[in-house]
């Protein structure tokens, strides 16, 4: 097996979903195949935008692109995508983060390697590019976040040092990782009755909802988030109010939920407010996909 870095630039010719598919031509097979079974990082190359390193993801498999002679498609891990809390730049104090992309003196290479789409990754560059990205402590971060000194926290405890990939599949972890940023994604207001409240010490008022659910090999993808009030996060993991593939439309089970109380919950219009970056707007698939009953 080997770890790789994935270039992915949004709208290109390729069919990629970050947290579902990599398209990509034969001329990297043999490394992609190596990889299978490991873990990747997406990368946003230059002229694409100032991302950097923005994501880690396993790979499950690589099958024949169909209908596309010579693509392949490297088939993400249900379950194991996770974007960085913070992206992680192409240059740290003048250095590349990748060995390979340094020259000996520590600065950048040119050409070459720089140009590929699919990079060989040494386990260093790996743990070192996640631990930016998603820091140690980062249920820490979040937990004194709005409050320095939790009563749940002993005074002088130091945060518990957990191995990269552990903390990659260990579930609180990546709720907490999920959860910050798909509140940050929408601007910490629910989407559905738009409404951005804090408590007295500024904590936000607002959940993330996964659509697709986690027990279903929904992804931790913000694309697959919703954030939402805690009555309506409630009543979208039961089907009784949803969102249509329009990615716009909130849908409501009529026969189950009074009007009155949807009048007092949902934003005059019923439509769901977006986040301002197109990259964080839920996946049509992924609402296609969410448990709910007939809203009608």
């Amino acid at each position: 097996m080997a770890k790789l870095v994935l270039l992915h630039k949004a709208g290109s010719i390729y069919d990629d979903e970050p947290d579902v598919v990599y398209d990509f031509p034969r001329a990297y097979l043999k490394a992609i195949k190596e990889a299978v079974g490991d873990w990747v990082i997406y990368y946003e190359p230059v002229k694409a935008g100032p991302r950097g390193y923005f994501a880690v993801a396993k790979l499950e498999k690589v099958i024949p692109k169909p209908g596309a002679e010579g693509r392949f498609f490297a088939m993400i891990e249900r379950g194991s995508f996770l974007p960085f809390d913070r992206t992680v730049p192409r240059l740290l104090q003048g250095r590349p983060m990748e060995t390979a992309l340094t020259e000996p003196d520590g600065t950048p290479k040119r050409g070459g390697a720089v140009q590929l789409a699919v990079r060989r990754l040494p386990e260093a560059d790996f743990a070192r590019i996640v631990n930016l990205g998603l820091p140690q402590d980062l249920e820490q971060i979040e937990a004194t976040r709005y409050d320095p000194q939790p009563a749940q926290m002993d005074e002088g405890a130091e945060p518990f040092q957990r191995p990269v990939l552990e903390r990659l599949t260990r579930r609180p972890y990546r709720e907490v990782a999920f959860r910050r940023k798909v509140r940050e994604a929408y601007g910490y207001r629910c989407a559905m009755s738009g409404l951005m409240l804090r408590n007295g010490g500024g904590r936000p008022e607002v959940q993330a909802a996964h659509i697709r659910p986690v027990e279903s090999k929904g992804s931790d993808s913000v694309r697959n988030g919703l954030a939402l009030s805690g009555t309506l996060h409630w009543m979208f993991d039961r089907g009784l109010i949803s969102v249509a593939d329009d990615c716009e439309t909130i849908l409501v089970s009529h026969n189950k939920v009074p009007g009155d109380v949807i009048g007092r919950l949902l934003a005059p219009g019923g439509k769901l407010a977006k986040p301002a970056d197109p990259w964080n707007i839920p996946h049509p698939e992924n609402l296609r996909n969410h448990p709910a009953w007939t809203a009608v």
